[in-house]
């Protein structure tokens, strides 16, 4: 459906304002479906981006600095995600040898059980990405990268 059709406005000041707002709409569409993808498995979006990342660590361990520098959503609060985690035996976390103010973080068993059910659901494919050729998703990707080449 077109952007026009979704927000209910027919115009727009220029093609770059429109490209503005069906990016802002797009990605608030695809995480809303992520959230919802993710309620049956107990798991937020932050939450999933915590364990991948957590996972690709693996077996070395992270600390609260990195999974922040890592995140998809930078303002979301990572020592909170990952108190919830722990809670949830998905992840440890434990006082670093080398340096007892550092806090090492690792992914347990139990939370790479979940990311293998997760995935083996196909929960954690991108809605809509389907519908891309690989053509057509290399240069979505391009040009995504192009607009944040500005800072």
């Amino acid at each position: 459906m077109r952007i026009e059709d979704e927000i209910k406005q027919p115009l727009f000041q220029d093609e770059h304002q429109k490209a503005h707002i069906n990016l802002v709409y797009t990605a608030g569409w695809l995480q809303l479906r992520q959230a919802i993808a993710f309620k049956p498995f107990g798991l937020t979006l932050p939450q999933f981006n915590i364990l991948r990342i957590l996972r690709g660590q693996h077996p070395l361990p992270a600390t609260v600095a990195l999974l922040i520098d890592r995140m998809l959503d930078k303002t979301s609060n990572a020592s909170r995600i990952v108190d919830r985690l722990e809670e949830k035996a998905l992840v440890t976390r434990t006082v670093c040898p080398a340096n007892r103010r550092a806090v090492d973080i690792r992914i347990t068993q139990a939370g790479m059980d979940l990311l293998n059910r997760i995935e083996e659901a196909g929960i954690a494919r991108c809605h809509g990405m389907s519908l891309l050729s690989a053509e057509e998703a290399h240069q979505l990707n391009t040009l995504l990268d192009k607009i944040r080449d500005e800072d």
